[in-house]
C-alpha cells in the first residue's frame, strides 16, 4: 500500500528538495557565523600567534570577503542580523588597519550606520555608534572624514538630545560625537556647537544635589558621565582662551560631583578636575583656586574612604584614582606610566595625554596595541612619528616562543605566590608578642 503524501510538501519544497521563500541568513545563522568571524578579530595577537607561514594576500582577500558580507547584512530586515554584522564590523574594525577597504565603502558604511541609528532600537543603535568611531579612527583626520561626519554628526547629536531615546543609546553616542569630533572637526564652530551640546547633558548632573528625588538623575548618570568624558576630550583641542572661559564656567560646580553614588561619576568629575587645573596652570602658573582648602578635603577623604556599604573593588579603584587626583590638584604632579607595544614605549606624563589614551583604549579595547603600532592617525595624536617599519628576520628573534612565554609566567607566578606566603604567615610575627 503506497504511503500517503505528506501536506503541503508539493509546494513547500523546490527542485533539487530545497525549501522555497526561506531567508538566505537566518537569525540563528547570522549569530553562529558572527561568532566563528569574530574570534579572530577579538584579540589582534591571534594573527601573530606561532604557526606555520600562511600566504598574507590569500588571508587579506578572504578577511575583506566576509567583511563585504557584513556590510551587506547591515541592510537586513532582521534587527538580531544587523546588530550582529555592526559588532563584527566593529570587531575587525577594533583590530587590523583596513584604510584602503574602508576608503573605498566608506558612504555604504556611512548609509549603513546612519540607517541603522535611526530607525534601530537601543542595541543596534549602540553598535551602530560604536562603529562609526571606529570608521573615523581608521580613516583618520581629512576630507573623506570630514564627509562622513557631516552625514553622521547631526544624527548623533539629534538621539544624545532626544529624551524618548534609551540612555545607553544616547550614552553611545554621546561617546561616538565626542570622539569623531575630536578626530574630524577643524571648523572651531563646529567644535564649540559639539561642546555645548554635551555641555546640555551633563550640566544637569549639578542639579542634582537641588532634586527632592534624584530619581531621574540616577536613571541618566552613565549618560551624564559619558558626555562630561566627551567634553572633556574636545576641551584638550580647544584654544587657551576658550579653556580659561570653561575654566572659569565649570571648576567652581565640578566638585558637587563628587558626593554622587555613582562610582563612575566620582571619578570622572575627578580626573576632569585635575585635567582643568593642569589646563590652568598652563595658562597661568599663578594660578590660585578659591575654594582650595574644602576640595582638597573632599579628594582627601575620597583617596582614604573606608566605607563598609561600598564594594571592596570599588573602593580600591576610588582610591588609587583620587591619591592621583589629589597629588594633581596639591603638588602639581602626575604618575607617569608607561605604555608598551611591540618595541616601543610610549610614556603618559600629563593628564591630557591620559585622557586621550584612556578615551581611545576604551574604544579599540584589546586593538589599542596594534594600532599605536600602525595607525598614522593615533601616531600623530601621541607624537609617536612614522610606523616603525620591521623586516621579518627581527621580528621572529624579537617574537618570544608560547613555551618561553609559560616558563616565565610560570616562575613568576611561583615567585609571587611564594612572596605572598611569607606575608600572610602568621608564625613570622609570633616572636613580637612574647
Amino acid at each position: 500500500m503506497p504511503k500517503p503524501k505528506k501536506r503541503g510538501s508539493n509546494h513547500q519544497r523546490g527542485a533539487g528538495g530545497q525549501p522555497r521563500n526561506v531567508q538566505p541568513f537566518s537569525d540563528e545563522d547570522a549569530s553562529i557565523e558572527t561568532m566563528s568571524h569574530c574570534s579572530g578579530f577579538s584579540d589582534p595577537a591571534s594573527f601573530t600567534e606561532d604557526g606555520p607561514e600562511v600566504d598574507e594576500e590569500a588571508t587579506q582577500e578572504d578577511l575583506e570577503y566576509k567583511l563585504k558580507g557584513f556590510i551587506d547584512l547591515t541592510l537586513d530586515k532582521s534587527a538580531k542580523t544587523r546588530q550582529a554584522a555592526l559588532e563584527s564590523l566593529k570587531s575587525a574594525f577594533s583590530s587590523k588597519i583596513l584604510y584602503e577597504f574602508v576608503m573605498e565603502r566608506r558612504m555604504t558604511l556611512t548609509d549603513s550606520i546612519e540607517r541603522c541609528i535611526k530607525k534601530g532600537k537601543s542595541d543596534e543603535q549602540c553598535a551602530a555608534a560604536g562603529l562609526a568611531c571606529l570608521l573615523c579612527v581608521q580613516m583618520g583626520a581629512g576630507i573623506e572624514s570630514e564627509e562622513v561626519f557631516k552625514t553622521l554628526g547631526p544624527v548623533l547629536k539629534k538621539i544624545v538630545c532626544d529624551g524618548t531615546a534609551s540612555v545607553q543609546a544616547r550614552q553611545a553616542c554621546a561617546t561616538s560625537l565626542g570622539i569623531c569630533s575630536f578626530i574630524v572637526t577643524d571648523d572651531i564652530t563646529e567644535l564649540y556647537s559639539t561642546m555645548e551640546c554635551l555641555e546640555n547633558i551633563f550640566t544637569k548632573a549639578y542639579q542634582r544635589d537641588k532634586d527632592t528625588n534624584g530619581v531621574s538623575s540616577t536613571h541618566n548618570t552613565v549618560l551624564h558621565v559619558s558626555a562630561l568624558l566627551a567634553w572633556t576630550l574636545l576641551l584638550t583641542i580647544c584654544p587657551m582662551n576658550e579653556v580659561k572661559k570653561k575654566i572659569e564656567m565649570h571648576l567652581h560646580k565640578l566638585p558637587s560631583l563628587l558626593s554622587c553614588d555613582d562610582l563612575n561619576m566620582r571619578i570622572a568629575a575627578g580626573e576632569t578636575l585635575a585635567l582643568l587645573f593642569e589646563l590652568a596652570r598652563e595658562t597661568d602658573a599663578d594660578f590660585l583656586y578659591e575654594d582650595m582648602e574644602l576640595l582638597t578635603e573632599k579628594l582627601r577623604a575620597l583617596a582614604t574612604d573606608g566605607n563598609k556599604h561600598r564594594a571592596k573593588v570599588d573602593k580600591r579603584k576610588q582610591r588609587s584614582v583620587f591619591r592621583d587626583v589629589l597629588r594633581a590638584v596639591e603638588e602639581r604632579d602626575f604618575p607617569t606610566e608607561m605604555v608598551k607595544f611591540g618595541p616601543e614605549r610610549m610614556y603618559i606624563d600629563c593628564w591630557v595625554k591620559k585622557q586621550t589614551y584612556d578615551t581611545f583604549k576604551e574604544i579599540l579595547g584589546s586593538g589599542m596595541q596594534y594600532h599605536l603600532q600602525s595607525n598614522d592617525f593615533l601616531r600623530n595624536v601621541f607624537e609617536l612619528g612614522p610606523p616603525v617599519m620591521l623586516d621579518a628576520a627581527t621580528l621572529k628573534t624579537m617574537k618570544i616562543s608560547r613555551f618561553e612565554r609559560h616558563l616565565y609566567n610560570s616562575a613568576a607566578f611561583k615567585a609571587r605566590t611564594k612572596a605572598r606566603s611569607k606575608c600572610r604567615d602568621k608564625r613570622a610575627d609570633v616572636g613580637e608578642f612574647f
